[in-house]
């Protein structure tokens, strides 16, 4: 499962890429604005807010550039993504940390959340539900 962040227009696109590599449907994928998608891995709102989240069928909880490598990896079917983010994680992690501080200013198509608003939170709810 990975959990992307339904307001940012770049992430639906990258979104976009990784599904086109994905022809086995391996992956599922959720706006961490939609209510109870972060509990379903075991993340809070605010982890998920900071990274991308990606939990995979093995159970291992990964955020970041490490995410991103992972949910590659199972697109293809292959190992190498992760292999590299092993030997290249401080300058994934760097290049993904200015990603998440520019997604917003980064082309992009329509947000999930502003396509289908009734799936996701209000920007303004409290992430606890209460």
């Amino acid at each position: 499962m990975l959990l992307f962040d339904g307001n940012c227009g770049f992430c639906m696109r990258t979104l976009g890429w990784l599904r086109l590599l994905d022809r086995r449907s391996r992956i599922d994928t959720l706006p961490y604005q939609r209510p109870g998608a972060p509990e379903s891995i075991g993340a809070t709102f605010d982890e998920c807010a900071g990274a991308l989240q990606w939990r995979g069928a093995d159970g291992r909880r990964l955020a970041g550039a490490a995410a991103v490598n992972a949910a590659l990896g199972v697109a293809l079917g292959a190992r190498w993504p992760e292999a590299l983010h092993r030997r290249s994680a401080s300058v994934q992690e760097r290049g993904y940390r200015w990603v998440v501080r520019n997604r917003y200013r980064l082309p992009g198509v329509q947000p999930w959340c502003a396509r289908y608003p009734g799936d996701c939170r209000a920007p303004d709810a409290d992430p606890a539900g209460g």
